[in-house]
């Protein structure tokens, strides 16, 4: 079992990636929201979606004023497994979740906790606020202001556990620990920022995960 887990830690690691480099930023700084989608890669991030069989309805653009806006957005209805929380994304994080969830949390929970994964939980995406945690963090748009983030809270299993962030990140079992390190892994591989407890203080109960491209993990 450790040796399968060590394998899949090293598949995973390869997962994603992306040919444009970040954008410089002070060391342990956030960088702010990316630009908005062009056209053509929203219609190039559709079509990717519908060929990894991904059931999606492509929802307007729209514009809610303060730097808010949702373009370039899918609502998710299938992607295999149920997803709490959900609404309008855009287009570019709704394919990093998708093949995170099928390529990362499904085989890790199945071959480090035994189980299937039936269902992911969240806290939700869009939401017209500023970032949190810090002082210097409420001057800046979120990701989430732009429908380019979302938290997860947990997990549930088919034999019935329920796997949260905030107790299993530091969790005594050691295979829940395990789980948490190679979804974190492969996480910071398909999106651009990842924030998980281990960040700050605001994030204790959940992983931030933002299609930004900037190469920011904790």
């Amino acid at each position: 079992m450790r040796r399968a887990a060590i394998l899949l830690v090293l598949l995973l690691a390869g997962c994603g990636g992306t040919d444009r480099a970040p954008p410089a930023r002070a060391p342990g700084s956030r960088p702010a929201a990316v630009n908005l989608p062009t056209n053509r890669e929203t219609q190039a991030c559709l079509a990717d979606l519908a060929r990894a069989d991904v059931r999606f309805s492509a929802l307007p653009d729209r514009d809610y004023g303060g730097g808010c806006s949702l373009v370039g957005a899918v609502q998710l209805i299938d992607i295999g497994v149920p997803v709490t929380g959900i609404k309008g994304m855009r287009c570019g994080l709704a394919r990093s979740f998708t093949g995170w969830m099928r390529f990362a949390l499904a085989p890790a929970a199945r071959q480090i906790l035994g189980s299937d994964l039936v269902r992911v939980e969240t806290f939700g995406g869009y939401a017209c606020r500023n970032t949190i945690g810090t002082a210097a963090a409420y001057t800046r748009l979120s990701g989430h202001a732009i429908g380019n983030a979302i938290d997860v809270s947990g997990f549930v299993l088919a034999d019935g556990r329920r796997i949260s962030v905030q107790t299993g990140w530091r969790s005594g079992d050691p295979d829940v620990r395990r789980f948490f390190e190679v979804i974190h892994a492969s996480a910071c591989k398909r999106f651009g920022t990842v924030l998980s407890p281990d960040y700050n203080a605001a994030h204790y109960n959940h992983l931030h995960l933002e299609d930004d491209r900037a190469g920011f993990c904790r």
